[in-house]
């Protein structure tokens, strides 16, 4: 069963923005943090940005200033408006949440990735 689905990556000109959309499955019972990762070829995944169930929010150096993570609790879904996008942004943008389900203990649990290309 798919409980995390990203959506609104695609290729984007060097200094344009795009936001990545994370729907979380309604089966979650509650959701403790939301963070989205990247990975890029031949690189390790990363952290990008983190939301808390409270609303904290956090930000890798490297996107401060530019990406915005937010949450709409009433759509169950979490965004990431990324702006001012840099050649090096290009890689999978993952959405990754700390949940729990009706009879399991909390997990994390992953979606399946949208595809971010920054280039002229």
């Amino acid at each position: 069963q798919v409980h995390l689905v990203e959506s609104g990556g695609g290729l984007v000109q060097p200094g344009g923005s795009l936001r990545l959309s994370c729907a979380a499955s309604r089966s979650f019972l509650s959701i403790n943090y939301v963070g989205w990762y990247r990975r890029a070829p031949g690189k390790q995944r990363e952290l990008v940005a983190i939301i808390t169930n409270g609303g904290s929010t956090n930000y890798a150096d490297f996107v401060k200033g530019r990406f915005t993570i937010s949450r709409d609790n009433a759509k169950n879904t979490v965004y990431l408006q990324m702006n001012s996008l840099k050649p090096e942004d290009t890689a999978v943008y993952l959405c990754n949440a700390e949940a729990k389900l009706r009879g399991y203990p909390w997990e994390g649990y992953w979606g399946q990735g949208t595809q971010v290309t920054v280039s002229s």
